[in-house]
């Protein structure tokens, strides 16, 4: 006997999912002071619209200085059903970064599937945006190393983090 399941992921998934980046972003406020409280909520509403889409490819946030990384966090989003995993709980950010004399950022990168779906359908999209982003470039990696921390996973997705350190 064999049982084939499916799931559909649902505005309720992109809103848990939203969620655990949301509270790494409230972490990283209370640790570094930084993002604003204004903005997380602007975050927050943008990463719903754009993950129940299907259309965030990246998604990273941290502090650079002179071009390159100080501290910072990546979110990849994997296809429905292409990574497995527990559900872990949001935080437990690194915290012992010296961030003075850097800048925060906040970077995402759109999936193929927002190419996919053509001018009118984004500009539909941008339309429910809090924020419109500008075109930028990430910073390059600094004194520190990449290191795959956590997973958030909801209704078939899941959302790898990583973990840019200081040495």
């Amino acid at each position: 006997m064999s049982y084939t399941t499916t799931t559909t992921f649902t505005l309720t998934h992109a809103k848990h999912l939203a969620a655990k980046v949301i509270t790494d972003l409230y972490q990283c406020h209370l640790l570094y002071g930084h993002p604003t409280g204004e903005s997380i909520a602007d975050y927050l509403t943008e990463l719903i619209e754009l993950l129940a889409g299907g259309y965030v490819g990246t998604y990273e946030f941290g502090f650079r200085k002179n071009g390159e990384r100080v501290i910072a966090w990546r979110y990849s989003v994997g296809a429905d059903g292409g990574l497995h995993g527990g559900d872990a709980n949001a935080g437990n950010l690194y915290a012992r970064a010296s961030v003075v004399g850097a800048e925060y950022y906040n970077h995402l990168t759109y999936s193929d599937h927002w190419l996919e779906i053509g001018d009118a359908a984004r500009e539909a999209v941008r339309a429910r945006l809090p924020f419109q982003r500008k075109t930028a470039s990430l910073p390059g990696d600094g004194q520190g190393y990449w290191q795959t921390d956590h997973g958030y996973t909801s209704g078939g997705r899941r959302i790898e983090r990583t973990t840019f350190r200081p040495r």
